[in-house]
């Protein structure tokens, strides 16, 4: 019975899948792009990658890479430089030139910290109430001075820097 059951979920979706592939104009699976093959990449540590940067080569550049097998001292400095090209995009010298992205970076940066700004100045001003009267000077005097006269922590605390005969902090 479960045989049966899966033999017949895997023909109807070996069935629906076709129908789907032929509703929509294919007559097989679509082929998807080969990512094993070698690339062309810049890089500053691998100065020389697997395939030329120009894989389709134009009537011109065929002539050029034919010229090419002859004398080097034949072909102009143009000429040269072309058939550089087509193996490479960048010269290792171009690969080193710096950029000016670190200029974007620092301007985001400082963009994204001028707006936390903004919104803590906003936040402090309509969001937040006053500062609660417990953090005056006057308040901290008087809660010390309660303190005190409790005798709170006489060992080691406030109450034992304090003298009590001469009303001052101990010296």
């Amino acid at each position: 019975m479960l045989a049966s059951r899966v033999f017949s979920l895997v023909g109807r979706r070996s069935i629906s899948t076709s129908l789907c592939l032929r509703a929509h104009g294919h007559a097989g699976v679509v082929k998807a792009e080969d990512y094993t093959l070698p690339a062309y990449v810049d890089r500053r540590d691998v100065p020389l990658p697997e395939v030329a940067f120009i894989r389709e080569l134009s009537a011109q550049q065929k002539a050029l890479k034919e010229k090419e097998k002859a004398s080097w001292s034949a072909l102009s400095v143009d000429e040269k430089v072309e058939l550089y090209r087509i193996k490479f995009n960048e010269t290792y010298a171009e690969m080193k030139k710096g950029t000016n992205e670190w200029k974007t970076i620092l301007g985001a940066v400082f963009f994204f910290l001028g707006f936390t700004g903004l919104i803590l100045i906003w936040q402090k001003h309509f969001m937040y109430g006053p500062i609660p009267h417990t953090f005056s000077d006057e308040w901290l005097a008087a809660q010390t001075k309660r303190m005190l006269d409790m005798r709170v922590n006489p060992v080691e605390g406030i109450s034992a820097q304090w003298d009590f005969d001469n009303n001052e902090w101990k010296k």
